[in-house]
């Protein structure tokens, strides 16, 4: 056995280096290529978020218009990934199942590039879901649209209705808070499979493979159903109480790497209260679920900082734009493959195989015992 340190699950072990997102997890602060993720959201449109951490600047008008035109040509899902998708929904597979499925498939019969196939992957992550979801309902799929941005396209595909401009504004919100987050689970494993030169399709589909883990991708549908337990609940406080008590997890408190109150729920508050402007109740209910949950964290389990995460403003405000819960992890992946994609193109600029060792603690003098003695 080796003496040298281990650190399970690679926890503070700086491996690479990136232009592409910072976290001070103490003081609760996440920058988006040098922007606060604050700043950004408020701000940026998802394509314009996807321009900066491509090419690591913003684009000016004519620059943006000719990027969103070649985003809005690669929408239309090629015959074998919509194959894939079709029967992945016709089969009852879920959700992530299929969207890994049809991003295997998204760019099968086009040559390899690297930076298209990344594009291609950020314009038909929305076509794959929102396909996937209407064959589940027993729906035909819509074409999509063009004419329409990229989240409001996403919407118009899932309902076949043009979205509302305070839905779109929601999810472009939504799409451009979450688009990178440092080295997280999936990304370091899109960061790994490129780094073996393999296809970017290939780190993609094993980046949604890692998002689809309950200890990465999270709940956020969990955080939805535990806000609509409670909104019937007399006594809130008793209630989550008693589920603390009980050992259970309270949705959408804590993170891995926040000891403060993570941005990004802030950023999502922000608009949720934008969203639900004029018919607040169940913006006012979360927001109060929030204060009493946060309290009793604090008073049952002082040694740790469990303050709100991203899930817990992503389910208030993904449910009021109109995405299913069931689609809540999903709509993330559709938002962070930009970033799995710059992460695999930054990693490609100076490749090197990621190839970490391990600490044997096995035994060296075993000895072979031929089948008939064993």
């Amino acid at each position: 056995m080796s003496d040298e340190e281990i650190h399970r699950g690679l926890a503070d072990v700086t491996v690479t280096e990136t232009r592409l997102s910072d976290i001070d997890g103490e003081a609760g602060q996440l920058w988006i290529a040098g922007y606060p993720v604050a700043e950004l959201a408020a701000n940026a449109t998802y394509p314009e978020t996807v321009f900066l951490l491509l090419y690591d600047r913003l684009p000016d008008a004519d620059e943006l218009d000719t990027f969103e035109d070649r985003l809005c040509s690669y929408r239309t899902l090629p015959e074998p990934c919509y194959n894939a998708v079709v029967e992945a929904a016709e089969r009852g597979a879920g959700p992530m199942a299929a969207l890994r499925m049809g991003a295997a498939t998204a760019t099968a019969v086009e040559p390899n590039d690297p930076e298209a196939d990344a594009l291609r992957l950020i314009a038909r992550l929305p076509t794959i879901t929102a396909t996937y979801w209407r064959v589940l309902q027993g729906e035909e799929p819509i074409d999509p649209r063009l004419d329409l941005s990229h989240a409001a396209n996403y919407l118009y595909m899932l309902t076949g209705e043009e979205p509302t401009e305070a839905q779109v504004a929601g999810l472009e919100t939504y799409l451009t808070a979450v688009v990178d987050h440092g080295l997280n689970a999936s990304t370091f494993t899109a960061r790994t499979i490129v780094s073996t030169e393999s296809e970017l399709v290939s780190a993609i589909t094993g980046a949604i493979g890692a998002l689809r883990g309950d200890l990465h991708g999270g709940a956020p549908d969990l955080v939805l159903e535990m806000l609509e337990d409670l909104a019937d609940t007399e006594d809130v406080r008793a209630e989550l109480a008693g589920r603390l008590e009980a050992g259970e997890r309270l949705m959408g408190f804590g993170h891995r790497v926040y000891g403060a109150r993570d941005p990004r729920a802030a950023v999502l508050e922000d608009a949720a209260a934008a969203f639900y402007e004029g018919e607040a109740d169940f913006f006012a209910t979360a927001k109060e679920i929030e204060s009493i949950a946060t309290d009793l964290l604090a008073e049952h389990r002082p040694d740790l900082d469990l303050e709100t995460n991203v899930e817990f403003y992503t389910a208030v405000l993904l449910h009021g734009v109109g995405i299913p819960p069931e689609l809540f992890t999903p709509t993330f992946a559709i938002s962070r493959v930009a970033g799995w994609s710059a992460h695999c193109l930054e990693q490609l600029e100076d490749n090197r195989l990621i190839r970490p060792r391990s600490s044997f603690v096995g035994d060296h003098d075993r000895q072979w015992t031929p089948l008939e003695k064993r």
